[in-house]
């Protein structure tokens, strides 16, 4: 018997799913709410017989108690290989595993948790880690918080940490690899971390995969994270993770900051369920990690232009991930940790007030235009339409369509010729002239403010358009402006 068909045997399906969603039993079935979407009818069955599932709702899939465990913790066939050989005691060959990636990976880890260990250690009891204790007292970081984030102090040394790893039995190319310190042309190493407050990162499984780090002075960087590393890649990590996982599948929603200590003075007044981005550059494959557990996101980035930039590039995810995202708005000049230290009742209510991303996204565009001008209303159409495009559910899109035109004041019949040309990817970027052909494809039968000025430039752009435009009529143009440029064309073509 091999080792998977042996903890297949040794677990029974209802028992592992009935520890993430309540089973009824239904005769020779068991069935509940499906625990991966939203719905008030149950179509999750569990067959105990053939020790399998099954959604006849909106997923339409189903599987084994692996699958189950892939698709609920968000983790590949491996991982839940071991997850679940480690709940009933089978021991999993190393050959079903890439031996030299696997050891490269486990030594990161053991290499990083050691790391942890000596920063917490001096944070707590050397004298030098005064400095750092007494910035996180003034940010109100209680001593219970420094134990659960296993928070650290680097000393103001170029051979420390490197010193006492090395003494312990680890090689420096080890540290090397895990970026703790940095190799010089000549092979010399130093350590990478000096004289900071230190934030351990950990996985969802409560592995560290590198270390956030913090100056204690005013100089620049203010942040310094650990390079890329067999287990650490920025761009998929979420800071807290590992401690707010529960909450998230309990509550059913993830909010996303921005800092370290967003996230740190969230969890110490209850609000379990809030992960930081690791800085602004909010990714797709963060925000897919979270889909594993929710498809309810909100964003909570600092109210500055790069936190606005990392939340319009969050409207993409939205759509592409099937994930409803929403933006909590921060009063000006806040972030989350300061709101939360000085009312947290404001943080409640800032989460309810939450905005839909596309409702975000239009109050962001709109903002400082001139909606009574043709070349704002233009401006406004043309970092929308896109955004609206992107909509997969047709109700969604159209609710935003309509509010589009009344923002701009114009027909929707004109807004929807040019969004079923972006949604067909006929309409491409304004550097890239497009062929007679196409334009004419494009053209609406009515055409109002916001695209009248860009069909005129095609139509003056490219005279050989005039064959394809016998049945425009100077009626089609609302714009009386418009309207006298295209009796002007009009003639010229005749006279031609």
């Amino acid at each position: 018997m091999g080792v998977i068909d042996e903890v297949k045997q040794k677990l029974d399906i209802v028992e592992v799913i009935g520890e993430h969603v309540p089973l009824t039993k239904a005769g020779r079935t068991f069935r509940a709410l499906c625990p991966f979407h939203s719905e008030k009818h149950p179509s999750f069955y569990v067959y105990p017989e053939r020790q399998s599932w099954h959604c006849f709702g909106a997923c339409n899939t189903g599987g084994d108690v692996f699958s189950f465990i892939m698709k609920k913790q968000g983790v590949d066939f491996g991982e839940a290989l071991r997850l679940l050989a480690d709940r009933v005691g089978v021991t999993i060959p190393s050959r079903l595993e890439p031996e030299t990636g696997k050891n490269e990976r486990e030594k990161v880890y053991q290499v990083n948790a050691a790391a942890a260990q000596y920063f917490h250690n001096l944070l707590l009891n050397a004298p030098d880690g005064e400095k750092a204790r007494n910035y996180l007292a003034s940010r109100g970081v209680a001593p219970e918080s420094v134990t659960k984030f296993q928070l650290g102090f680097s000393p103001n040394s170029w051979e420390a940490l490197k010193q006492y790893l090395v003494e312990r039995g680890y090689a420096e190319s080890e540290l090397v690899a895990a970026g703790l310190l940095i190799e010089r042309e000549a092979g010399e190493t130093h350590d990478r971390f000096r004289n900071k407050l230190m934030f351990p990162i950990f996985d969802m499984r409560g592995r560290i995969t590198g270390f956030g780090a913090r100056v204690l002075d005013d100089s620049l960087p203010k942040y310094l994270n650990s390079p890329q590393t067999p287990v650490f890649d920025k761009s998929s990590t979420l800071y807290g993770i590992n401690l707010a996982t529960a909450a998230i599948r309990q509550q059913d929603r993830a909010v996303i900051v921005e800092g370290y200590m967003d996230v740190i003075t969230a969890h110490q007044n209850g609000f379990n369920n809030v992960v930081a981005s690791m800085g602004t550059s909010l990714t797709e494959k963060q925000v897919g990690a979270l889909k594993k557990l929710t498809k309810n996101v909100m964003l909570a980035l600092d109210a500055d232009a790069a936190g606005g930039e990392a939340t319009l590039r969050a409207v993409s995810y939205e759509n592409s991930l099937n994930a409803e995202v929403k933006v909590i708005i921060l009063p000006q000049g806040k972030d989350p940790d300061e709101v939360i230290r000085e009312n947290a009742q404001i943080w409640q209510r800032l989460q309810e007030e939450a905005l839909p991303i596309v409702d975000y996204t239009f109050n962001m565009v709109t903002s400082g235009l001139d909606l009574t001008t043709a070349k704002d209303k233009s401006l406004a159409v043309d970092k929308l339409l896109p955004v609206i495009a992107e909509i997969k559910d047709i109700v969604r899109q159209a609710h935003y369509l309509q509010k589009l035109a009344r923002l701009v004041k114009v027909s929707e019949r004109s807004l929807e010729a040019t969004l079923s040309g972006i949604r067909a990817g006929q309409v491409k970027s304004k550097t890239i002239k497009p062929s007679p052909e196409t334009v004419t494809r494009r053209l609406p039968p009515l055409l109002s403010n916001p695209v009248e000025e860009e069909c005129l430039a095609w139509l003056l752009q490219y005279p050989e358009l005039k064959k394809h435009c016998q049945g425009l009529s100077p009626e089609y143009f609302e714009n009386s402006e418009n309207r006298e440029i295209f009796l002007a064309w009009q003639k010229v073509k005749d006279l031609a």
